[in-house]
């Protein structure tokens, strides 16, 4: 009985230690999130596109990035890219709007048109599994850590793969950034 208890015990530990998305998520576009208008969206959809991944807020310094989002997005759309941007309140509290409030602000002040999400939470308790993913070592090696502020950026191959990762100081249309969108676009799934 005491044996049962302790592997009882023992397995319930290993189970909360195993991470939100230990599913089959091999690849930030094998996750299910809700588009700011509340719909479901699978991001499977976006597989054999370049997708950049952006946290974004509507009240912080690099809020006018959304113009130069917007200004990648219209250049490479038509190319096979996306910018999927995820509104957080994490820093500053500087996303406190609803998901509608949201979506009127990236509209009305910089005319957004790439697909935005719900309100999701990036860092710390609460953390949505697709930003467990982002930040983990064991799912992505060498680009890993917590978000360090809105703004910041995973490029995300046509496999799905991260494979670049951009602080959020640095603008969308910075050269580092356009190259390797470039450079991702030239390749092709495989």
């Amino acid at each position: 009985m005491k044996f049962a208890a302790i592997l009882s015990l023992g397995l319930l530990v290993v189970a909360l230690a195993v991470p939100a998305f230990a599913g089959d998520e091999k690849s930030p576009l094998d996750f299910k999130m809700k588009s700011i208008d509340g719909k479901d969206v699978d991001l499977s959809k976006y597989k054999g596109d370049v997708v950049l991944i952006v946290n974004v807020a509507s009240q912080c310094g690099l809020t006018p990035q959304y113009e130069q989002l917007q200004a990648i997005y219209d250049k490479y759309k038509g190319k096979g890219f996306e910018v999927l941007g995820f509104p957080a309140n994490q820093f500053g509290q500087q996303e406190p709007g609803t998901d509608a409030e949201i979506k009127e602000f990236c509209t009305s002040n910089y005319s957004v048109e790439f697909p935005m999400f719900s309100k999701i939470v990036v860092k710390g308790d609460g953390i949505h599994p697709l930003y467990t993913f982002l930040t983990s070592e064991e799912t992505n090696p060498g680009m890993s850590g917590n978000i360090k502020w809105n703004f910041e950026k995973f490029l995300v191959d046509r496999d799905g793969k991260v494979v670049k990762r951009f602080a959020p100081a640095v603008k969308p249309d910075a050269e580092e950034v356009t190259e390797s969108i470039e450079e991702e676009l030239s390749k092709s799934s495989g």
